[in-house]
């Protein structure tokens, strides 16, 4: 499996207890299949290039866990990203869908409480669908592989960075259009 990860360095070998531990997948190093959709991640460092690091996962002998944008993947991000326990972590690696909050703070509107969950999830679950893949422990780390690592050029990085605000915009008229008077009594 090809994989793809931006950063400020070059990273041969990942750290797995690096990340955060309220991340979608809790702490691991996260990748992403998708090298167009990992470009959109891309910053801009004053000290420092901005490199997209590509990687081979051979998941031979792996116990990989594989969610699809459901309750259970909700659920698991949900608890993670409110740091309980990480029920998964027997799991060498995690894949599953970027909570669409691109848009962080639609994830504080979600889990504030004051919207239930079931509208929640309809909201996550709207727009486009992206991927992540989650090294979870030390023995995957192992079967990743570095291939190489790319300077990315700062009109490369500037294009995708409106790319994005152009799609967080579409992602929050959906989401009010799916919230419709339910977010209006909050916002007003």
């Amino acid at each position: 499996m090809r994989l793809y990860h931006i950063g400020f360095e070059i990273i041969k070998n990942p750290e797995i207890k690096h990340g955060r531990k309220n991340a979608d997948f809790g702490q691991g190093f996260y990748l992403s299949p998708n090298h167009d959709f990992y470009l959109r991640w891309a910053r801009v460092s004053k000290d420092s290039n901005t490199y997209i690091n590509t990687y081979e996962l051979d998941t031979t002998n792996l116990k990989i866990k594989e969610f699809k944008r459901d309750k259970e993947w909700f659920s698991y991000i949900f608890n993670n990203r409110n740091n309980h326990e990480d029920k998964l972590n027997d799991y060498d690696v995690i894949i599953g869908p970027i909570a669409n909050d691109t848009i962080y703070n639609t994830w504080g509107i979600l889990t504030s409480g004051l919207v239930n969950k079931d509208k929640a999830l309809e909201v996550l679950q709207a727009g486009n669908e992206y991927y992540q893949v989650t090294i979870k422990t030390v023995k995957a780390a192992n079967n990743l592989k570095f291939i190489s690592a790319d300077i990315l050029n700062l009109d490369e990085i500037k294009k995708n960075q409106v790319d994005v605000i152009n799609e967080e915009s579409n992602y929050q008229d959906l989401m009010l259009e799916i919230l419709g008077d339910e977010i209006k009594d909050i916002i007003s």
